[in-house]
């Protein structure tokens, strides 16, 4: 299994958080400059094009890349604080409908104070379609960064609900 990790605007993925991803399978994780690039998601598709991706994750930018991506991939997708709305760093935005049953798993965190949390909510409800596969873990203590046992927990859940579907 090929695991897509799109990190956020001033991060990388640390290892820790890697070697928990390399638990269910081999992680390919870009370096990405979104201040350079504001083709962040073409860019991501094109470097992919020739591997078969089966998972998609990403934080914050990295969110809002994977969101894209998964879409017109059509694979799963879990979302940790995805900055859907808006940006500080402008990215083009691919013209993509959902048109099949794949899986969005967010974790919204309450206490964002990066990405607000009711904006994401707003984007959330505003894109909801028949063709929806959306689930929300809105954690109310949870802030902008993401702890390592809190990225634990939400990627064995994302892959449980994968893995029986």
């Amino acid at each position: 299994m090929k695991i897509l990790y799109i990190h956020g605007l001033d991060s990388k993925l640390s290892e820790e958080k890697k070697t928990i991803l390399e638990k269910f399978g081999t992680v390919l994780a870009p370096d990405l400059d979104y201040y350079d690039d504001s083709n962040a998601i073409e860019s991501i598709l094109g470097k992919y094009e020739k591997e078969e991706i089966n998972m998609v994750i990403g934080s914050s930018m990295g969110g809002f890349a994977a969101y894209y991506v998964s879409t017109v991939l059509e694979k799963p997708a879990l979302l940790f604080n995805p900055a859907l709305r808006k940006r500080s760093v402008e990215q083009t935005i691919p013209s993509v409908d959902i048109n099949s049953y794949t899986l969005k798993y967010f974790v919204i965190g309450a206490q964002d104070d990066v990405v607000n949390p009711a904006d994401t909510l707003n984007f959330i409800s505003e894109i909801y379609s028949d063709f929806t596969d959306f689930h929300l873990h809105i954690r109310p203590q949870l802030a902008h960064g993401i702890p390592l046992n809190v990225f634990e927990e939400e990627v064995k859940n994302f892959f449980n609900k994968v893995l029986k579907e």
